[in-house]
C-alpha cells in the first residue's frame, strides 16, 4: 500500500474494526478514504451498492462490515445473521469485481471452523466438521464471503484477500447488555454493579470454556500489513481455495480468568455467580496465526493492557452507551 492518494473505500467504518482501520489508515498519510454510513447506503440493496461502485471507482476495498453479536443474538435472531451477512458479501464483493476493483480484504471470524476443530486451529481446518450450533448461520456465511473471494480470483485474476480474526475487543466495541460480546458485556456488567453496589454479577455458563481475545488495533494493524503484500507475496503463502489467514494473539485463557481480570480492572468488590444452565459455546477456540507470523506480524498488545486501555474509553464514553 504504498500509493497513499489511491481511493480506499472501507465498508463498516463506524464499527469497532473499521473506525480502527481508518485510524491507521489515517494515521499512515492516506487520505483518499471513502466511506458510507447505513443510511447512505444499505450494503445488502444490491442496485444501491452497483451505483456506489460505479460511481466512486475505488481501487482498494476493505470489508469490515457485517452484523455481528454475542451468544444471545446469534441464538435470537440466526435468520437476520445469515440473511444479512451474506448479502453484504455477495453485494460488495460482486460489485467490486464489476466496478473493475482488483483488490479487496474480507475480515471474517473465528467461528467458521468445526466447533471440535484440533487446538490451536489451522487454516487446513475450514470445512474439515461440524460448526458451533450457537453461531452456525453466522459461521456458514462467512465461509461463503472467503469463498467469494476465492471463486472471483480463480475465475477473474483478481487479488481478493481474508483474514479470519479471533475474538476482537476495544474502542467503539458494542456494550450493549443482552447483544455484545464477552468483553464488552463482563465490562458493562461488572461497572454497573460496582456503580450500584451490587454485592454480585451473574455470568453465563460455568467460566471453564478457553477463548482468545485481540485488541482491536492489532487487529487493523494486521489488515493493512495483509493487504500492503505483494500479489506474489500473498499467494506465496497460500492456495486457491484455501487463502485465508488467521489473526490471534496466539494465546488463550478461561471465561472465568478473563471476567477476573476484567473484576479487578474495573474494581468490582462483590462475588461472581455462574449461571451453569446458560451456555458455554465452543469449548475453546485457539487461533494458530504461525502463517501470518511468517509475514513479519505479530500482536503488540496485551490483554491486560488492553482491557484497561477499553475500561478507560468506556468510562469517557458512558453516557452515550447507557442509551444502548
Amino acid at each position: 500500500m504504498t500509493d497513499k492518494q489511491q481511493k480506499i473505500y472501507v465498508a463498516g467504518h463506524r464499527g469497532m474494526v473499521g473506525s480502527a482501520i481508518v485510524k491507521q489508515l489515517n494515521d499512515a498519510g492516506f487520505n483518499n478514504i471513502v466511506v458510507r454510513t447505513h443510511a447512505q447506503l444499505d450494503l445488502t440493496d444490491q442496485a444501491g451498492v452497483r451505483d456506489f461502485m460505479q460511481q466512486e471507482q475505488p481501487k482498494q476495498i476493505i470489508m469490515a462490515a457485517a452484523k455481528v453479536g454475542g451468544i444471545h443474538a446469534n441464538n435470537a435472531y440466526p435468520a437476520e445473521f445469515i440473511y444479512q451477512n451474506l448479502m453484504v458479501e455477495a453485494n460488495v464483493i460482486h460489485q467490486a469485481w464489476a466496478a473493475g476493483c482488483q483488490k479487496l480484504l474480507f475480515l471474517g471470524s473465528s467461528c467458521i471452523y468445526p466447533k471440535l476443530a484440533p487446538q490451536p486451529m489451522q487454516e487446513s481446518a475450514l470445512l474439515t466438521g461440524g460448526l458451533e450450533a450457537t453461531n452456525e448461520p453466522y459461521a456458514i456465511a462467512k465461509i461463503a464471503g472467503i469463498k467469494l473471494c476465492e471463486s472471483y480470483n480463480r475465475q477473474y485474476g483478481t487479488d481478493y484477500r481474508s483474514v479470519m480474526p479471533t475474538n476482537l475487543y476495544g474502542e467503539n466495541d458494542n456494550f450493549h447488555l443482552e447483544n455484545s460480546h464477552v468483553i464488552p458485556a463482563m465490562i458493562r456488567k461488572f461497572h454497573d454493579a460496582k456503580t450500584s453496589q451490587s454485592p454480585t454479577v451473574t455470568l453465563w455458563g460455568t467460566g471453564t470454556a478457553r477463548r482468545e481475545f485481540l485488541h482491536v488495533d492489532d487487529m487493523a494493524a494486521a489488515c493493512l500489513h495483509v493487504l500492503g503484500l505483494s500479489k506474489e507475496h500473498y499467494q506465496a503463502h497460500t492456495e486457491p481455495m484455501l487463502s485465508h489467514f488467521n489473526v490471534g494473539a496466539g494465546e488463550d485463557v478461561t471465561i472465568r480468568e478473563l471476567a477476573e481480570t476484567i473484576q479487578q480492572v474495573v474494581g468490582f468488590n462483590g462475588d461472581i455467580i455462574w449461571d451453569s444452565s446458560k451456555p458455554d459455546g465452543t469449548p475453546r477456540k485457539l487461533m494458530d496465526i504461525s502463517k501470518i507470523k511468517s509475514l513479519d506480524w505479530q500482536p503488540q498488545i496485551t490483554l491486560s493492557d488492553g482491557l484497561a486501555s477499553t475500561y478507560r474509553w468506556f468510562v469517557e464514553h458512558h453516557s452515550e452507551i447507557k442509551a444502548q
